[in-house]
């Protein structure tokens, strides 16, 4: 199994998520900056990309089930992180949390993650599970 947590990999994602959109005609940057806060008090927050045409902000995760086969709880937490920032952020931006996706008994972490945690992801956001062997990616939540 691969290291999910391993920085050159989640950099490799990125780039993943890059040409996925590129391929839809979006240009995103990475490290994407924007001011963010639930009061008029605002902090510069960088999301992993984005882009102001247009206004999009996806987070990129590459978390994979652990090696014995049980939901990484540590690793789904920074998703609900990631929906934190989602809800601090400007409403006209577009907001992704763009996965991995890796399958266990039939079941896939993104799905398991919407089955466990759904409440928690802001309307409006949206889930998708991208597949590095197809290049491909699917929109979970409904």
């Amino acid at each position: 199994m691969v290291n999910s947590d391993n920085p050159r990999m989640g950099s490799e994602f990125e780039k993943n998520a890059m040409d996925y959109y590129k391929s839809k005609n979006i240009e995103l940057t990475r490290n994407y900056s924007i001011p963010i806060g639930f009061s008029n008090i605002k902090k510069d927050h960088k999301y992993d990309l984005g882009s102001d045409n247009p206004p999009i902000l996806i987070e990129c995760k590459h978390h994979s089930w652990t090696e014995g086969g049980n939901s990484p709880s540590a690793k789904l937490s920074v998703w609900n992180e990631a929906m934190f920032y989602f809800i601090a952020a400007p409403k006209e931006y577009k907001k992704i949390l763009f996965v991995l996706k890796t399958v266990r008994k039939n079941e896939s972490l993104a799905q398991h993650y919407v089955k466990r945690y759904g409440h928690l992801i802001p309307p409006g956001v949206e889930l998708w599970e991208y597949s590095i062997e197809n290049r491909s990616a699917e929109k979970v939540n409904k």
